[in-house]
């Protein structure tokens, strides 16, 4: 269900807090870690000022015995932390993955472009973030203080020369944020659209094989690659310069620590216990600078996702209704109906109507380019008319909440896509499917012997990896999905595209039988053979309807050079099935 704007301020605000509340435990948890760290300085201070002057092995043994105890602790304290940040980032991303994948697939239809993907990587990077060492860095650098005042109580040059240490990598660390913003910001969105690029070759993997466009392909891909890769690595070749430097300047200002501990050890104001303690504590204290500098990256990729997300989210109106509607007859109603392409000037639709009763077929038929598949998408309401309406019973198809609507239509578009799972889960819309329907919408399609022929049956594997299917076995797949729990409105959009004399006598049969259940079928097509079961016809021509009324005044009429070319190959009428 679509969430307005409404509920997925209290869904952020409430991941806000569950974030917090988690942040807070690990904050607990890092003060016991952080308060056992000083079991080193204590032990080594201890050592060098207590056992060595007394010689007693006992003191050694005891304390010895108490900071290893300590020190597992801390351990199984440290894993502790990890785990409830892990909790966290998965708790955050359970709440956040079905309402952003809506809100991102909402906007893919609205601007036509991979939002959902993005989403999708975003979201990951806030989860992998979320579980990782780098959020804790804060965490730790709280503790700064507290280990600079130790410092300064065992000597105040001590903690002079610590505060400056920590003021040197303060400063390092903003250069590394204001160095490789910019440039890791473009490298990111580079990468993006290059993945993007990828993806769709993968998708043509087979024409771009059989073409032998690999070559042009992969040098496309390349340049923008490369384009990316470069601005990558300026950005990471200058973060982990600065990392080098900052290591290194670390571990100069803990030689510099110990070498006033010296000076102030020979001038008799410290003791050489405290030397190496203050050594071990500025080191600790300066630890949580370096790992900022290390994981400043993981921090802007996180911010700018969280930014995305919470953009994505807050911005996107809601394109549905929420109300659930009651399920409709099959009353099917265009009125004026027009479609303007986001950047096109040129409208695909124009004053579009007609209106299908329950129970009626309606074949739409036209030249190419003429506008037939975008009707197609706008009565499914998968996008919305610029002008005018399409109602099915009274009901806007666009505004129709989507799991509601879904359950009474079926649609099988130009381009057949199974996704990964069975033919079952397929058929029955990737749900649990009652076996006596998938069975049903199968024989109704008549492809239930065809299925039985399979390795597995309906159990059969396909999409990404899996069983081989014809072009014509997806297309009849995909038509028992359309016809799948006799929904009261089926679109088919060039159902016969892929389908030899059999499969056409088939989908005639199918459609002749969703019409005795009284659904409302609306049969795109270019070859007359399947226009027999149909009742009316329209007729696009540039996208304005050119007639529009029964099937027998309609065709009798309309007799375009393809039509003519088809029927004289069938040897047939356009009313009638091949010979």
């Amino acid at each position: 269900m679509t969430m307005n704007r409404g509920p997925l301020e209290d869904l952020l605000s409430g991941t806000w807090r569950i974030c917090l509340r988690g942040m807070g435990y690990a904050a607990i948890v890092s003060c016991f870690i952080n308060a056992l760290q000083l079991l080193m300085p204590i032990y080594t201070l201890q050592v060098y000022d207590r056992v060595l002057n007394s010689r007693s092995l006992e003191t050694l043994a005891m304390l010895t015995v108490l900071t290893l105890v300590g020190l597992g602790v801390m351990a199984v304290l440290d894993y502790v932390r990890g785990r409830v940040m892990m909790v966290l980032g998965a708790a955050t991303s359970q709440r956040l993955n079905g309402v952003l994948l809506k809100a991102a697939v909402e906007e893919s239809l609205r601007s036509r472009h991979g939002a959902a993907a993005q989403a999708v990587r975003d979201l990951n990077d806030l989860r992998g973030f979320l579980a990782g060492s780098a959020v804790l860095v804060p965490l730790d650098m709280a503790w700064t203080p507290i280990f600079l005042l130790v410092m300064f109580m065992m000597h105040p040059i001590y903690g002079f020369v610590a505060m400056g240490a920590a003021a040197l990598l303060t400063i390092l660390a903003i250069a590394v944020e204001f160095f490789t913003r910019r440039p890791l910001a473009a490298a990111n969105d580079a990468l993006n659209t290059s993945f993007t690029h990828v993806g769709a070759a993968v998708r043509n993997a087979e024409v771009i094989e059989a073409m032998g466009m690999l070559r042009s392909v992969l040098g496309s891909w390349q340049s923008a690659q490369g384009r990316a890769l470069a601005g990558l690595d300026v950005a990471t070749a200058r973060s982990r310069a600065f990392t080098a430097v900052t290591r290194s300047v670390r571990m100069g200002l803990q030689v510099g620590m110990i070498a006033t501990g010296v000076m102030l050890v020979l001038s008799g104001e410290a003791s050489p216990g405290s030397m190496i303690a203050a050594s071990i504590l500025m080191g600790r204290a300066l630890q949580p600078f370096e790992q900022l500098i290390d994981g400043w990256r993981q921090w802007a990729v996180a911010i700018n996702a969280f930014r995305r997300v919470r953009k994505l989210l807050l911005d996107t109106e809601p394109l549905r209704q929420d109300m659930a509607l009651p399920a409709p007859k099959g009353l099917l109603v265009a009125e004026k109906v027009a479609f303007l392409p986001k950047g096109s000037d040129r409208p695909i639709l124009r004053g579009v109507s007609f209106a299908v009763e329950p129970g009626e077929v309606l074949g739409i038929i036209g030249p190419s380019a003429s506008g037939k598949s975008t009707l197609a998408r706008l009565i499914m309401g998968v996008w919305d008319c610029t002008a005018g309406g399409i109602y099915l019973d009274g009901n806007s198809v666009f505004l129709w909440e989507r799991d509601g609507f879904g359950r009474h239509v079926g649609y099988l578009p130009q381009n057949v896509a199974l996704l990964d799972g069975t033919i079952r889960d397929n058929i029955a819309r990737m749900g649990e499917g009652d076996p006596a329907a998938v069975v049903a919408a199968a024989r109704m399609a008549g492809i239930h012997d065809m299925i039985g022929r399979l390795p597995r049956g309906y159990e059969t594997i396909v999409g990404e990896g899996g069983y081989a299917l014809s072009g014509g076995q997806r297309q009849r797949i995909g038509l028992a999905r359309a016809l799948y729990g006799n929904p009261r409105l089926v679109v088919l959009d060039e159902p016969n595209a892929n389908l030899d004399g059999e499969g056409e006598a088939a989908l005639v049969d199918a459609i002749a039988a969703a019409k005795e259940q009284g659904s409302t079928v609306v049969l795109i097509a270019h070859r007359p053979a399947v226009m027999s079961v149909v009742d009316k016809v329209l007729v696009l021509k540039e996208g304005v309807v050119e007639r529009f009324g029964s099937a027998a005044e309609v065709l009798k009429a309309y007799t375009p050079v393809a039509v003519v070319g088809e029927r004289r190959r069938l040897g047939g009428n356009p009313g009638g099935r091949p010979a």
